[in-house]
């Protein structure tokens, strides 16, 4: 410190000396107005510059050791801030709901495309005015206001989004219906949410002639998206909406963002189809997915998965709407016009489940595979597999994996370039989303307790439930009217008295770099063809038939397939046989084809435990293979319309891929 303060302090001395000889020479030092130091100054200036550095090289290398993903966890954490103070700022403007989103779109950029289906574009204007319309047929004819709850069973269309939001305006309550659903689930559905108004698409009106007299008898009025109905019992939408004016409402209800927005179908993990509770806050934090995924304003995000979904509804409409960018909306997901679909709409986002990724992977090479400007796929369900196939085939495609609940507010992003995981459990991760990994019971996975009555979180490369703190911010609303099952899904007095946590009812695992990877699902539910299958529900109508005393159903892995493959063990009744056929016919009147037991166990009894509960563990784990279990297998062979016995070579067939489920 004495050498620099001694610099400084004869630098007019300097200056007054080179005026007094201007033609002297005054040194490489005296040149910039410093005096020539002591060598053992220099020396000490030089020891702390090099110790500094050495210091700082020190330390990245430990960084880059240690903590390999810090900067990316930080940069990820500051995004997480920065969309929050967004958010704030609009929230401060009134921008509050996804209605007032469409609102500023079609103020903001009235003729910027919403909607591509097919040949149709709509505008955001044209959403806005045409949403308008249906809100005026909804409130002159069918007397809707603010509070009423009205089910909507529509295909993807543009008019599903028109038509919901329309109800939006309204203050209604929406509630998604799966359209695989049978007549009676369907019924189950509607009861269970409350809803008193049943808005269906025109491609879907033959699935109520069943249906009709019960949603009479249970007062539910119904509306169908066409210019004239099947049946005099429903009303028809279309050719009283065409009257109406698409001038803006001048009573537009005013939501608070506590409130419950949608209700949105879930199987759980108990049993039969439960209505989550979908809050205004929780649907605004899902706008954000696809901007964290890298969308941007100017995108085509090309949207194949049903709307139903949270997936496309939440987090890809609302995407758009956050970002103000294109949606390109397919009906169905078609493997075979996939990329060609990209090129003629111009995509550069599409989403995705696993599955969807597994069947582009499995399909003949086409040339617009190479062609397509595509940059961007943003989902969940990737297998690792599928994930390196998947990039090394169709170009330079960044992969965004997520993971998500329906119920509740936690998420996930894997945002780093590696392959398989779905987020990161790092310190930043944490502080943006409370939740631990919990030691659990293998068999029961109910949460293990110290002495205390405490959980203990779980050892870093565990497979070990996954919980969520509910906060202010991190709601679940629960179920619409099943409080029974709203409160198992809580647990209290997890770490301390008083406490309250989520329990997602999935297994996780953290590896030793903070990584985390979905594993299972537990529960009486298996996931197949992108959708969750309640078994209890399965084995009720199984337990129908009159040959079948006792069933067990429960999910198999197949080699080359995501999720779980349906099989149900089953015990016949005295002096009965198998009705293969029968039993096919019964399943395709009442389940949509991803809730079929593919596999069958003959067996004499059903094992269960102490409490009377069955065990699902071991006959997971023994899967269908004839040379493990010795009891008499079946396979659904749907080309017969009837179950055929398992044969060792057919068994060879199926996990080799030569016979596709």
């Amino acid at each position: 410190m004495d050498c620099w303060r001694k610099a400084t302090q004869t630098q007019g001395e300097v200056h007054t000396e080179r005026a007094r000889d201007p033609g002297s020479n005054p040194g490489p030092l005296k040149s910039f107005g410093v005096k020539q130091q002591s060598p053992s100054c220099l020396k000490m200036i030089t020891w702390l510059l090099t110790s500094v550095s050495a210091g700082l090289l020190a330390l990245l290398l430990y960084q880059r050791t240690a903590y390999p993903f810090f900067w990316e966890d930080l940069m990820y954490y500051l995004k997480l801030r920065r969309y929050g103070k967004a958010l704030k700022s609009r929230m401060q403007k009134g921008i509050i709901t996804y209605l007032d989103y469409l609102l500023y779109h079609a103020r903001k950029s009235p003729n910027k495309p919403f909607i591509v289906f097919e040949e149709q574009t709509l505008t955001y204007r044209d959403v806005d005015r045409r949403s308008t319309r249906f809100a005026k047929v909804f409130r002159a004819e069918g007397a809707l206001r603010k509070g009423d709850v009205v089910a909507l069973l529509m295909c993807n269309e543009p008019d599903f989004i028109c038509v919901w939001f329309g109800l939006c305006k309204l203050g209604c309550e929406v509630a998604f219906l799966n359209f695989n659903i049978k007549s009676q689930s369907l019924l189950h559905c509607l009861q269970s949410c409350g809803a008193d108004t049943l808005v269906v698409g025109a491609d879907l009106a033959n699935l109520l002639e069943d249906l009709l007299p019960s949603l009479k008898d249970n007062n539910i009025s119904v509306w169908v998206v066409d210019d004239r109905s099947p049946y005099e019992a429903c009303s028809s939408l279309l050719d009283k909406m065409e009257q109406m004016s698409g001038e803006p409402l001048s009573d537009l209800p005013k939501a608070d963002i506590m409130s419950n927005f949608l209700f949105i179908f879930t199987s759980g993990t108990t049993g039969v189809s439960k209505a989550a509770r979908v809050g205004h806050l929780k649907a605004i934090m899902s706008m954000a997915f696809l901007e964290f995924c890298g969308a941007r304003s100017d995108d085509n995000v090309y949207i194949a998965l049903p709307l139903y979904h949270m997936s496309a509804s939440l987090l890809g409409i609302g995407g758009c709407l956050q970002l103000g960018a294109t949606c390109v909306l397919k009906k169905k997901f078609s493997a075979s016009q996939f990329w060609k679909d990209c090129v003629k709409y111009n995509v550069t986002v599409f989403q995705y489940i696993g599955e969807l990724c597994r069947y582009l992977v499995n399909q003949p090479t086409v040339p617009e595979e190479k062609t397509h400007s595509v940059r961007l796929a943003a989902g969940s369900g990737l297998r690792s597999d599928v994930w390196q196939e998947f990039a090394k085939r169709f170009g330079n495609i960044r992969i965004r994996e997520g993971y998500g609940l329906t119920e509740a507010s936690i998420g996930f992003l894997n945002y780093t370039e590696e392959i398989g995981p779905i987020g990161r459990a790092s310190y930043f991760n944490k502080l943006a989303a409370p939740f631990e990994l919990l030691k659990c019971d293998p068999q029961t996975y109910e949460p293990i307790r110290t002495d205390s009555g405490r959980c203990t979180p779980a050892q870093t490369g565990k497979v070990m439930m996954m919980m969520m703190s509910i906060t202010l911010m991190n709601q679940f609303l629960g179920y619409a009217g099943n409080k029974v099952q709203s409160e198992k899904k809580l647990l209290r007095d997890v770490f301390k008295e008083g406490d309250v946590y989520f329990n997602t009812g999935d297994l996780l695992l953290r590896d030793h770099r903070d990584f985390l990877y979905f594993r299972d699902r537990i529960g009486d539910t298996f996931r197949w063809k992108g959708e969750n299958v309640a078994t209890t529900e399965v084995s009720d109508i199984l337990g129908n038939l009159e040959f079948i005393q006792e069933v067990n159903v429960y999910g198999v892995a197949v080699p080359g397939h995501e999720g779980r493959a349906g099989m149900a063990a089953i015990v016949l009744k005295p002096d009965h046989k198998l009705n293969g056929a029968k039993l096919y016919s019964h399943l395709v009147k009442r389940f949509p084809a991803y809730a079929w037991p593919w596999f069958l166990r003959i067996q004499t009894s059903i094992d269960v435990t102490e409490t009377f509960k069955q065990q699902k563990g071991k006959l997971v784990q023994e899967g269908f293979n004839p040379e493990v279990v010795k009891e008499p297998l079946y396979f659904l062979d749907v080309s017969q319309r009837d179950y055929t016995a398992l044969t060792p070579s057919l068994y060879e067939d199926i996990v080799s891929g030569k016979i596709h489920l």
